[in-house]
């Protein structure tokens, strides 16, 4: 009888199925090169980049676009078709337990913010540098993708 072949499993990678989200890489180009958007979460207070789960009838690009807005107030952005990557993280609930969730990662290229969206009472929102941005999150997979913008 064949033995399967066991491969070690990524420290990242939760034990159990994951849910999927979707996430908007928000960047500009500054005076300094390109510049990351990132808001505060709500619970915690920790930087991370808009996300949530995907919408109905939309696409994950246009689902997280629409998270973009409610959540940081991208009004206008182009946003790419296809994910650049994807991370890991354990999603908090209400009751104290948590959640493992994949999100996908899709670069938008902001053209127009406003200052009044949905969530501006709950967030805050500040843009850095790439490098900097990377330091600042949580999440390994996510440092990763930002550090090769």
């Amino acid at each position: 009888m064949r033995r399967p072949v066991r491969r070690p499993m990524s420290t990242n990678r939760p034990a159990r199925k994951s849910r999927q989200q979707v996430a908007a890489l928000c960047y500009r180009n500054g005076d300094a090169g390109k510049e990351v958007l990132l808001i505060t979460s709500r619970d915690t207070g920790r930087w991370i980049v808009p996300k949530g789960w995907p919408i109905e009838g939309k696409d994950g690009a246009q689902s997280a676009l629409q998270e973009a807005w409610e959540e940081a107030g991208v009004r206008k952005a182009q946003i790419d078709s296809d994910p650049i990557g994807t991370y890991f993280y354990e999603k908090g609930l209400n009751d104290g337990d948590s959640i493992p969730v994949e999100a996908e990662v899709y670069l938008a290229h902001v053209t127009k913010l406003r200052d009044s969206y949905p969530e501006v009472d709950e967030r805050e929102r500040a843009w850095f540098a790439p490098k900097e941005a990377a330091n600042l999150v949580d999440e390994p997979e996510l440092r990763e993708i930002l550090r090769t913008l």
